[in-house]
């Protein structure tokens, strides 16, 4: 039988995550400290109402906090908006 450690992260009595290294445990247990941190900013700012998207939006500040700091730092532009993809060449466009 193995014995297999894993390391839980835990909010408010909820399993959020489950990892393999308490290295990454702790990574995302920060993550989400930040977020909440984030989350009662843009909650006090007043500029968005719905909770869900206050949410949302701060977890995913939250998980870009590097290229975040960064752009607030004034070192890198925003990143460009995704390009609209194209649609695939059909069979009969090829041949031609």
């Amino acid at each position: 039988m193995a014995v297999i450690v894993k390391y839980v992260v835990e909010r408010d009595g909820v399993e959020k995550m489950t990892f393999a290294s308490k290295a990454e445990a702790d990574a995302y247990d920060k993550m989400l400290d930040i977020a909440d941190e984030l989350e009662a900013m843009i909650q006090g700012s007043g500029l968005v109402e719905q909770e869900e998207l206050v949410e949302s939006l701060a977890l995913y500040l939250a998980e870009r906090k590097e290229e975040v700091a960064t752009i607030l730092k004034g070192k890198k532009k925003a990143p460009a908006k995704p390009a609209e993809k194209k649609p695939a060449p059909k069979a009969a466009d090829k041949a031609a």
